[in-house]
């Protein structure tokens, strides 16, 4: 049901025959009683960011384009926004056909769910293919020509600089590749590292070197390649970034529970559940409890995207596992 929104306890009329200018300077003031809004985040003010899930269907065929996975009028902000602060979108590019990913963005990240092409961007160029991951920073919109059907998964952090009323003018980072085969190395050997076994987590954290302090692939987004052994159940974690996960491949049998509160042993009390197919794009919401779990016979991988680099710089990004302990 949606709220009334608070009314201010003064709303300033300042005499207008005295100053004018004066009137003017104070025409926006406001005042509220703490106790009502110090926390204005609810329904019909500031709503809630709420758990969303889209099936592979949305890209599965039509013609090339962007999909864009927008809740904007739920999140009561400019779109396309998949959070307050990033969008998330499928590209789909029929083989010979291009489209360039416009944004003005301070960061991008594609990921290639399948298909193969080439980037042109900033004079340069390069050849991408089925699992690779791309960074880039501001400045022209990249064009992404396919040589055969494809679909890439892209994020970026558009929505943020609507709201701040900014343009981005300086890139952050250098545009950066990360190779499918590289990854999958590097997957290989942590999963072949003996103190994996004991691990609850099996995740590569993407990191670019000109973001040194937070360890992230950008200043603002966070992304990790996640794997989910086969019969596993992730202990429920927390955070408040917004996750953009995106389901790379699984079996059925695999899902993700989001609830605010725990119960007493830890699990999550009153979980919805998001169903993982191959393709498939969800959002968690800030500060809720999530767990991932695999009841396959096979393992699962997840690409969580999040503007953790953000709150990392805020120091608000506050990973807790249930139990108690901080990330």
């Amino acid at each position: 049901m949606t709220q009334v929104p608070l009314q201010p306890l003064s709303s300033s009329t300042a005499p207008a025959a005295s100053n004018p200018d004066a009137c003017r300077w104070q025409e926006k003031a406001q005042t509220f009683d703490y106790r009502q809004a110090a926390n204005p985040i609810r329904r019909g003010l500031t709503e809630p960011i709420p758990d969303h899930h889209w099936g592979p269907e949305v890209h599965r065929s039509g013609p090339t384009g962007v999909i864009p996975l927008d809740i904007s009028a739920t999140l009561g902000c400019s779109g396309p926004a998949t959070s307050p602060a990033l969008s998330a979108n499928f590209l789909r590019i029929l083989a010979g056909e291009g489209l360039k990913a416009a944004a003005a963005a301070t960061s991008a990240l594609f990921y290639v769910l399948h298909g193969e092409g080439e980037l042109h961007w900033g004079g340069r160029s390069l050849a991408w293919q089925q699992g690779d991951v791309i960074t880039l920073p501001s400045g022209d919109a990249p064009l992404l020509q396919a040589s055969c059907d494809s679909v890439l998964y892209w994020v970026h952090d558009a929505p943020l600089l609507r709201f701040l009323g900014a343009e981005p003018t300086t890139p952050r980072f250098e545009a950066t590749h990360f190779p499918a085969a590289m990854l999958e190395r590097d997957l290989q050997a942590l999963l072949a590292d003996p103190s994996s076994a004991r691990s609850n987590r099996l995740s590569l954290l993407l990191a670019n070197a000109d973001c040194p302090t937070s360890r992230t692939a950008t200043h603002t987004l966070w992304a990790m390649l996640g794997l989910v052994p086969a019969a596993t159940a992730q202990r429920p974690h927390r955070h408040q970034s917004v996750a953009l996960d995106l389901v790379i491949d699984c079996d059925p049998g695999c899902y993700t529970l989001v609830g605010t509160e725990l119960n007493e042993d830890g699990t999550i009390r009153n979980p919805s559940r998001s169903i993982w197919e191959p393709g498939a794009a969800f959002v968690t919401p800030p500060g809720h409890w999530h767990a991932h779990t695999n009841e396959s016979g096979r393992m699962a991988r997840l690409l969580p995207i999040q503007d953790a680099g953000l709150h990392t710089y805020l120091r608000s990004l506050d990973i807790r596992f249930s139990g108690g302990l901080a990330g």
